[in-house]
């Protein structure tokens, strides 16, 4: 799972959205008050406490020690707990497991799926959104070109995100037992907080594992460049928006 480190101060008072827009993937899911539903990828837990006000059982899993501590501190009433969603490990299996906005962070999507197949129960749903294809692209590419103008090293295999076609993603569901019932791949373009600095809050935030071999001053200048680069598409009416691009998908455990 990705290392990228998390100011969950920042992440709930400028990144919220990620949270807001997770409502809509709550109305997939539609917990019931007897299930015992897992959260990979909890973040501060503001989406599991939803679904523990359905009354379905929740229990949380992320591996940002930072983020579990936040979202224990938040919500004391529910189980959180650091894990790899690569190696999932639990006594009981779940009706549900749910995921918003975390899978692109995993770069091994199969050993993914086979662990979240394992901890299900039979006829059991998996329900997530994460970034697909083409997702930030804009933004990406810009920071990756001024990267190499800047004479930084850069190859694929540093690119810290999984960004899968809907084709690629769902075959993958299949080969490992999933019969998916639900699949799209569809535009957000996504509002950033802050106007005039909300791009650049938004890479300080997300883009840190790209980045993490760029001196201070040397980012300074590639996010003003980015900015330069990509404002006649993304800033409208004093306003930053990120191009994202997201995967929604249904499976069941067969």
């Amino acid at each position: 799972m990705s290392n990228q480190k998390w100011d969950t101060k920042l992440y709930d008072k400028k990144h919220s959205f990620v949270s807001e827009y997770g409502n809509e993937l709550l109305n997939l899911l539609s917990p019931r008050d007897d299930e015992n539903i897992l959260d990979i990828g909890c973040g501060t837990g503001d989406l599991a406490n939803e679904i523990y006000l359905s009354g379905a059982k929740i229990t949380g899993i992320d591996a940002s020690e930072e983020m579990v501590i936040s979202a224990n501190e938040k919500y004391p009433n529910i189980n959180f707990y650091v894990m790899d969603a690569k190696n999932l490990k639990f006594s009981t299996q779940f009706n549900a497991v749910f995921s918003n906005a975390v899978l692109h962070w995993i770069k091994s999507p199969k050993q993914v799926l086979k662990s979240v197949y394992s901890v299900l129960e039979s006829e059991g749903r998996f329900v997530c959104e994460f970034g697909g294809k083409g997702n930030c692209d804009m933004i990406l590419n810009s920071v990756i070109g001024n990267m190499k103008k800047m004479n930084y090293d850069y190859d694929d295999d540093k690119f810290p995100w999984y960004f899968p076609s809907i084709g690629e993603y769902t075959s993958l569901m299949e080969e490992v037992g999933f019969q998916v019932t639900y699949a799209t791949h569809f535009d957000r373009p996504t509002k950033l907080l802050d106007k005039g600095i909300g791009l650049r809050n938004w890479i300080s935030m997300f883009v840190g594992n790209l980045v993490k071999e760029v001196k201070e001053r040397d980012l300074e200048m590639i996010i003003d460049n980015v900015e330069s680069e990509v404002e006649h598409k993304l800033f409208q009416n004093g306003d930053w928006y990120a191009d994202y691009k997201r995967i929604r998908v249904i499976g069941y455990k067969k």
